[in-house]
């Protein structure tokens, strides 16, 4: 597996791992490190291996498909990696790295599966560096959609994370549908099963009714709309809390919203927290939701928070982005906002906070689903089932 990354924290490049070593494989990680990490480790027996980087490096990575000297860097270090642990097998996590791999395996001439986390290129339009001087004029989402297709070709193997992202990309790219896995951002039975509820979380928000976010707190995520909503629901539900876990930057767009409309005691800001923390989080709360805006990428995939906020029987409160909408309307787990629609976001709260019965209802009708039908431990065998053909 190779990944332009730190490691630990990515949840689904360990999951894939542990399902691979789960069925008989062996599973050496290529990775970054910018400190003191050791070089070699074994992490839940994956044979995690750091190559030294630096910021110029990571800088370059913007550009790899600008000028060609991140790809050339990486191809030294991949080189060095198929050599030293006689890979049989690549595996590129997303598609930044992957000029660099294909480079690479010229000499090696070895099986190589794209696993696209995301639609790359159409989020890049949302980037902030790439809405000006000098992003916007090196860096083109065009060129990289190019790549991307350049890319799905010359694979042997396609991983996707929902039907839609599939979907899209036969919509564009001539391909055999049977190269590509659908492979969702799903979560391990341990989530919920070894979860450790810390009472002192319980007890911070017993007498709220609140609406929890975990995640990216960028501007496309939709929190602008649950925060704006709150000044209307503040004397509707006089106890409502919005809670937001996630990494928040001093000079946020949230931060002053929350102080201009003067709903401080009404929104708490937590910071990134531990995913030990997380199923504390949900617990606590009433509703979880995610107000993505839509567009492509959030069209076509679904993170895994919503399985999350699922598996402990929370009701969900989401946006109409395609996935995440058919997402809930097929399990019956929540309720659908219009994007960026304050009023239908305000009413769709209302609708929740007035019936705790439907609120039941659709949290443990996502709790089933989860536990049920899309674990991890399920939707992992179409993963080793592309992995068996790669074998034959």
């Amino acid at each position: 597996m190779i990944l332009d990354d730190v490691f630990p924290p990515d949840p689904r490049v360990e999951n894939e791992a542990i399902s691979l070593l789960n069925n008989g494989h062996k599973v050496f990680l290529f990775c970054l490190k910018y400190g003191s990490e050791s070089t070699s480790e074994v992490i839940n027996k994956i044979q995690v291996r750091r190559y030294p980087s630096n910021t110029i490096e990571y800088k370059l990575s913007a550009l790899a498909y600008t000028i060609p000297l991140y790809s050339f860097l990486m191809k030294l270090k991949i080189n060095k990696f198929i050599q030293a642990c006689q890979i049989e097998v690549l595996h590129i996590h997303d598609m930044r790295i992957a000029q660099a791999v294909f480079n690479a395996n010229r000499k090696f001439h070895l099986p190589v599966v794209l696993d696209l986390h995301e639609n790359r290129p159409a989020i890049m339009k949302y980037y902030p560096h790439l809405k000006k001087a000098p992003g916007k004029y090196l860096i083109s989402p065009k060129i990289w959609q190019i790549k991307e297709e350049k890319f799905i070709k010359r694979a042997d193997k396609i991983v996707v994370v929902t039907s839609q992202s599939k979907k899209e990309i036969l919509s564009r790219v001539s391909i055999d549908k049977r190269k590509i896995t659908v492979l969702p951002n799903t979560i391990r039975k341990s989530f919920y099963e070894n979860a450790i509820i810390q009472p002192q979380i319980i007890k911070q928000y017993f007498n709220h009714f609140s609406l929890l976010y975990i995640g990216d707190t960028g501007s496309r995520r939709g929190l602008i709309t649950a925060i704006k909503s709150i000044k209307k629901l503040k004397s509707k539900i006089e106890n409502i809390k919005l809670v937001i876990v996630g990494k928040m930057p001093k000079n946020s767009i949230l931060l002053k919203l929350v102080e201009d409309l003067d709903l401080n005691s009404f929104v708490d800001f937590l910071g990134w927290k531990d995913p030990s923390q997380f199923s504390s989080y949900i617990s606590s709360c009433d509703i979880c939701i995610s107000p993505l805006h839509r567009n492509l990428h959030h069209d076509t995939t679904y993170a895994n928070k919503l399985f999350q906020y699922m598996s402990f029987g929370k009701p969900l409160l989401v946006s109409d982005a395609i996935a995440q909408k058919e997402l809930v309307e097929n399990t019956n787990s929540g309720i659908v906002h219009k994007e960026k629609n304050v009023s239908d976001f305000t009413e769709k709260v209302l609708e929740l906070y007035r019936n705790k019965t439907l609120r039941t209802t659709l949290g443990k009708n996502g709790e089933r689903f989860v536990k049920e039908e899309f674990s991890w431990e399920k939707t992992s065998k179409d993963l080793i089932d592309m992995y068996k053909t790669i074998s034959n």
